[in-house]
């Protein structure tokens, strides 16, 4: 495998969607794709990888906003994965209509990740992430950690100097907290923290300077 990833900031609230790919296979992923994801696919082509799957780290709108575009850009619309718990965020347009917006509804999920399950780059390949359910943020919410290149998509969980708000249906400060000290700060201190908004961090960072985290 000769993994990379790319970042873009997408949509109304700089959100951080990915690309993960692999140059030896010329395959690729993308991570939370969000308003614009044409820019996605522009990327992808850039590279010469052919998009094989969506994944989603939780369904909220601004996480979302891009899948429908994104699956049906291609003839056979691309498998989209998301935790099961937060499914009811994914029938109702991610939330969008709490804040007066809507969005295209995306197409049926199909992946259905659980905690501790390794996804590939395509369907049988051979795996280049481990899912991390992290609750708090939302019911569902995931992170993938890719061991080869030392980083954790973390979505909405940990950002650098901050953490993710508790105060939407099914958030919870105590959960939060609970799901970072176990599924993000057991990773190796050098472990890049690539968030759904703002700069990366570190674990190490983290550990020593989050105001939420400090003990």
């Amino acid at each position: 495998m000769k993994l990379e990833f790319v970042q873009l900031s997408l949509g109304p609230m700089d959100n951080n969607s990915y690309l993960l790919g692999d140059n030896e296979i010329n395959k690729a992923v993308a991570i939370d794709p969000s308003y614009g994801s044409e820019a996605l696919i522009e990327a992808a082509e850039e590279r010469g990888w052919a998009l094989t799957q969506i994944w989603l780290t939780h369904a909220h709108f601004d996480h979302i906003s891009g899948a429908n575009q994104l699956a049906r850009a291609f003839d056979s619309p691309l498998p989209i994965g998301l935790h099961p718990d937060d499914m009811d965020w994914y029938q109702q347009e991610g939330g969008a209509g709490k804040f007066g917006l809507s969005i295209a509804q995306p197409p049926p999920v199909s992946i259905h990740f659980k905690h501790g399950m390794t996804l590939g780059l395509e369907k049988d390949g051979e795996a280049v992430v481990e899912i991390r359910h992290a609750p708090g943020h939302s019911p569902g919410h995931v992170m993938f950690y890719c061991d080869a290149l030392g980083v954790l998509f973390c979505g909405d969980v940990i950002f650098r100097g901050s953490i993710g708000r508790t105060d939407l249906p099914g958030g919870a400060m105590s959960v939060l907290m609970e799901s970072i000290r176990q599924e993000v700060f057991d990773l190796p201190d050098d472990t890049r923290l690539l968030p759904g908004h703002g700069p990366e961090s570190t674990v190490a960072y983290e550990k020593a300077h989050n105001p939420f985290l400090r003990t």
